[in-house]
């Protein structure tokens, strides 16, 4: 009888343990609240002062959460340089000379390690970041869950293997988001952050010199202007909002342009084509408050992809590097 004892007192004091191991992993919206209360205010203050002196850093600083979501999860490695151990991401296609902000949360980072040393991740600060640019610029606010730790690698071939392209068709985009967990309706609603994004020539110049069924003749001259024909370093770096109509605000005119066959890059305008996404785009285009509410449900969604937590993953003082 004492064994008997003695066994179920061990086995609850196991699933004592387990379980707050489960729990520590899971991540919490109070995950900071007494190791460091000002974590988020101060994030907040940065994104907000680098969002005042250049606009398009709110575009930026969601991209970066979404690019680095996508490859390994949301661990912050696509802020790791080049080194001995690791190729870096930010070389890789869908991301060289093209993903932004890294100074941003650089600068974030050195803030909150002023106040709390060594406690949180980079990772939860582009998540937050995210959150933070997009409401200082009209979009939606979320609760952001947090708790994940940062990753010790990082993957340039699967940033390239994984990481959407603005020449994907519909087909092979809902197919990368359904690989991450996902839905169409989930893409078509990220996709709606194009609404205070900018491209590069290059990345539409096919598009609006094609002379296409798909995209509005008028919509594409006034786009040449600004995207000359001729292929050359100083033409193809040349930017253009992905909504012309109201470029600084963040709202349902994305998609309002993408009936009018105004979406700036292909990978825009397939979401609008006769395609199984015809109906979220007209949804929205109507509805801006469930547009923005389903933007908010969406983000939160994708920092849930495959976090570090617990004893996982590590805490990097310096976003960029493992040491």
């Amino acid at each position: 009888m004492a064994y008997r004892i003695s066994s179920i007192a061990s086995f609850a004091v196991t699933l004592v343990l387990l379980l707050g191991t489960i729990c520590d992993a899971q991540l919490s919206s109070t995950f900071y609240e007494s190791t460091c209360p000002n974590a988020l205010s101060t994030i907040r203050t940065v994104i907000r002062t680098a969002i005042s002196k250049e606009h398009r850093m709110a575009a930026s600083l969601i991209r970066l959460h979404f690019h680095d979501c996508f490859v390994q999860g949301c661990d912050a490695s696509i802020l790791l340089d080049d080194s001995p151990s690791i190729e870096s991401e930010k070389t890789a296609l869908p991301n060289n000379n093209s993903i932004r902000g890294y100074g941003i949360i650089d600068q974030a980072k050195a803030e909150v390690e002023k106040v709390c040393p060594g406690v949180m991740s980079c990772a939860d600060i582009v998540a937050v970041a995210a959150r933070d640019a997009s409401f200082a610029v009209g979009g939606p606010s979320w609760t952001v869950k947090l708790g994940r730790r940062d990753s010790s690698t990082a993957s340039k071939s699967l940033a390239n293997s994984d990481l959407p392209l603005f020449t994907d068709d519909l087909q092979t985009l809902i197919s990368r988001f359904n690989n991450k967990g996902l839905s169409a309706r989930d893409m078509v609603t990220l996709s709606g952050a194009h609404t205070i994004g900018q491209a590069q020539c290059f990345t539409f110049r096919g598009r609006i010199y094609n002379n296409g069924s798909d995209i509005d003749a008028g919509f594409a001259s006034t786009r040449q202007r600004g995207c000359p024909s001729l292929s050359n370093p100083g033409n193809d770096k040349k930017l253009a909002a992905l909504d012309l109509v109201t470029p600084s605000s963040f709202d349902n005119n994305y998609f309002k342009n993408l009936i009018q066959k105004k979406g700036l890059l292909q990978s825009d305008q397939v979401l609008f084509s006769g395609g199984s996404t015809d109906t979220i785009v007209s949804e929205y285009s109507k509805n801006p408050t469930t547009f923005k509410s389903d933007f908010a449900a969406a983000m939160i969604k994708m920092g849930d992809i495959e976090p570090l937590t617990g004893s996982a993953g590590m805490i990097r003082k310096i976003c960029s590097s493992i040491n």
